[in-house]
């Protein structure tokens, strides 16, 4: 685990701790996925937060949103990778997201 590890859910905290195994795994994926391309840490970032958008995945969007920050990353940047999917998931999913992403970025 890293210095996020206050900010996780409790519940991945827990599953990792009981699976370390398992969550060091999924940590080497991360990297070889990361290193697999062309796409510079900050693209893969917006990347990450389209793609929890389009998951409908809350915690996993607040956490990459933090990530985000960290890399450098405006809120403006953050924002604008949210709402590109309205057009194909809709404005109920893209308010939502929105509104996960309010409450991470007032954290900051």
């Amino acid at each position: 685990m890293d210095k996020h590890d206050s900010e996780l859910p409790k519940t991945f905290v827990a599953f990792s701790e009981r699976f370390p195994e398992l969550q060091e795994a999924h940590k080497q994926l991360g990297k070889t996925l990361a290193d697999a391309g062309p796409l510079d840490e900050k693209m893969r970032a917006l990347v990450k937060l389209g793609i929890c958008v389009g998951a409908g995945r809350k915690s996993a969007l607040q956490s990459h949103i933090r990530r985000s920050l960290e890399l450098g990353l405006t809120r403006e940047e953050i924002e604008h990778a949210l709402v590109l999917g309205m057009n194909t998931l809709g404005f109920p999913a893209t308010v939502a997201a929105w509104q996960w992403a309010q409450e991470a970025l007032s954290q900051e």
